[in-house]
């Protein structure tokens, strides 16, 4: 059935391909055809045909347990990083940041009431969470989401916040109104977000955000760490100052990119 709400030029075999991709994931990393019906609510033979087309572009492949994913999905995420530049912009001050810490940093954007990592340079420590490119947390318990939602209009941010998280992740800290409300502006006021714990169980973080030419926030960088390993005042102490800087580094790269003039060559 066609989708509510869909308009006259919505394609809805495109929305479905889409939705059988999604299906997978951590939990579901290998379907049979009867589960990705279940899962996506496609009737088994539409379910077929578009398990078939992905396998035929390459993007999933048939197991003896049933259908996985393959590497190519990748391509779809990095063509998004590759178009917003970020991580080419980005990649040195990360690598510089990650080294003067000794901690894991991250780029997220929001997306509905999620952030999804975009940008990551890592060190081998054992967390609660499995970070990764691609990787999706709720907005509202993470440093990275609060810088970014910190920065939208009210309107805006109740509208986003409605959204239900895609992540799958029910947070510790779950804020009422005025509880939420006082924390962003806090965030807005000293211009960084602190989370202890918020998220889940031993990840502290702070994050600031990334701003292109004309000022507005378009991503958070974070520096993430253990909270057995590092306190509280050594993560603002020491990490944040760096992480500042860090952080106006890459937004003056990023504007200074978007200043280039574009030139396309002309067809042959």
């Amino acid at each position: 059935m066609p989708r509510d709400g869909a308009g006259p030029d919505f394609i809805e075999a495109l929305a479905r391909g889409l939705d059988v991709i999604t299906a997978f994931g951590a939990e579901r990393p290998v379907m049979t055809l009867a589960e990705v019906a279940a899962a996506t609510g496609l009737a088994r033979p539409t379910a077929r045909r578009i398990l078939l087309t992905l396998a035929e572009l390459g993007y999933v492949r048939a197991g003896e347990r049933g259908y996985v994913l393959t590497p190519r999905v990748l391509d779809l995420g990095v063509a998004y990083v590759d178009a917003m530049g970020l991580w080419e912009v980005a990649r040195p001050h990360l690598e510089r940041l990650v080294a003067r810490t000794g901690e894991s940093c991250s780029i997220a954007q929001l997306d509905g009431s999620d952030i999804v990592y975009v940008a990551r340079v890592a060190v081998p420590k054992i967390v609660a969470l499995t970070v990764q490119i691609g990787t999706r947390f709720p907005a509202l318990p993470t440093s990275l989401g609060k810088v970014q939602l910190a920065a939208l209009p009210p309107g805006e941010l109740e509208r986003v916040l409605a959204e239900p998280t895609r992540s799958g992740l029910t947070p510790r800290w779950r804020p009422d109104v005025d509880e939420r409300d006082a924390a962003l502006r806090e965030v807005r006021a000293r211009g960084w977000a602190l989370t202890d714990e918020q998220l889940a169980p031993g990840i502290r973080s702070v994050a600031a955000p990334l701003r292109d030419g004309e000022g507005r926030v378009i991503a958070g960088v974070n520096v993430n760490c253990h909270a057995a390993e590092t306190s509280v005042e050594h993560l603002l102490e020491h990490h944040l100052p760096l992480l500042l800087q860090a952080a106006g580094d890459i937004s003056a790269d990023f504007a200074r990119r978007e200043a280039l003039p574009r030139v396309t060559a002309p067809a042959s």
